[in-house]
């Protein structure tokens, strides 16, 4: 995807829907503090195509997990070690940047046929 194709995406919209501090969110973007706090101010995307590919994996997370579960569901799911992530939880997956298999375990919650 170039960067041209990738949506505008406000991290603190993201970062709220996950329920995540600022410090967490820059880790899984691989951004300063400064940075993502500079771009909620201003309402706007991170330019980096790397980064903005990272925001648009965490906006499909934070859709199906709200599709799946309540809020409070959803803060279960990303903060509970999971056998299906070999005893991780998804937000330390995300965290590394394996957004598919947190998107996938979401995509069965939703399909009915969960871990």
């Amino acid at each position: 995807m170039t960067t041209a194709a990738l949506p505008q995406l406000n991290p603190k919209t993201i970062r709220e829907r996950l329920s995540l501090p600022q410090e967490k969110l820059s880790s899984m973007l691989k951004v300063s503090v400064k940075t993502l706090s500079r771009a909620e101010k201003e309402g706007k995307s991170l330019k980096d195509s790397d980064v903005r590919t990272r925001l648009v994996k965490l906006n499909e997370i934070a859709n199906l997990g709200q599709m799946v579960y309540t809020n409070e569901g959803l803060q279960e799911f990303l903060t509970t070690p999971l056998p299906i992530f070999d005893g991780y939880t998804a937000l330390d997956l995300m965290t590394i940047g394996d957004y598919d298999r947190v998107i996938g375990a979401l995509a069965a919650d939703f399909e009915g046929l969960g871990y």
